[in-house]
């Protein structure tokens, strides 16, 4: 996506969130149909359950129009939405959590795992390429996948992944690097090609 095109979906966002926030159902449906691919994608990267991800994220829209009145004008959209969302799967699995006699089988439910086929062309060599660079983003610890993926496979700027995570601008810059200098120690081939992969194609 292009810078153009990156302001044109903001601007777009910003007007149906306005139009949404004065009670236009039209608005507020094409706010939904136009999130619900990322948001459901961002889901997938926290559950394997899919179904469970679509309710969160229809439970998520039922609140904002509920709250409407309270809301914001002044917001980025997408990472206001993603971040909610987040907040929304965290808090109920841990209530899930809460009421099973074995916590520790849910430890690790928020794992975010990689897909990149729609971003890498699948050839048979390039298959293999690809599982390599699969394996290296897998072996980062969570934080530092999940600032990754915000940052390279949703276009999110520094201030928007603190949103998203709910941490300090400063924090998230940190988590970049260290997941970068991770990247290049352990996987200098791979690394090249995902930098090139995410800054040519």
């Amino acid at each position: 996506m292009n810078l153009s095109e990156l302001n044109s979906g903001t601007s777009n966002d910003n007007l149906l969130w306005k139009q949404f926030l004065s009670g236009d159902r039209v608005a507020f449906e094409k706010l939904m149909t136009s999130h619900f691919s990322v948001l459901f994608h961002y889901g997938t990267k926290f559950s394997k359950d899919k179904e469970w991800i679509k309710d969160c994220i229809q439970d998520l829209f039922l609140q904002l129009w509920e709250r409407r009145s309270n809301l914001s004008e002044d917001i980025a959209v997408k990472p206001y939405l993603m971040a909610s969302l987040r907040r929304r799967m965290h808090r109920t699995m841990s209530h899930i959590r809460l009421s099973d006699d074995t916590p520790e089988s849910n430890q690790h439910l928020f794992e975010i795992e990689f897909s990149i086929e729609d971003k890498f062309i699948q050839t048979e060599s390039s298959h293999v390429q690809s599982q390599r660079i699969k394996l290296l983003l897998d072996s980062l610890p969570k934080r530092q996948k999940e600032v990754i993926y915000l940052k390279f496979f949703q276009d999110m700027d520094r201030e928007q992944i603190a949103t998203i995570m709910e941490i300090a601008p400063q924090t998230a810059s940190n988590l970049l690097q260290m997941a970068i200098k991770q990247l290049k120690i352990h996987w200098k081939a791979e690394f090249i090609t995902l930098f090139l992969l995410f800054f040519f194609f």
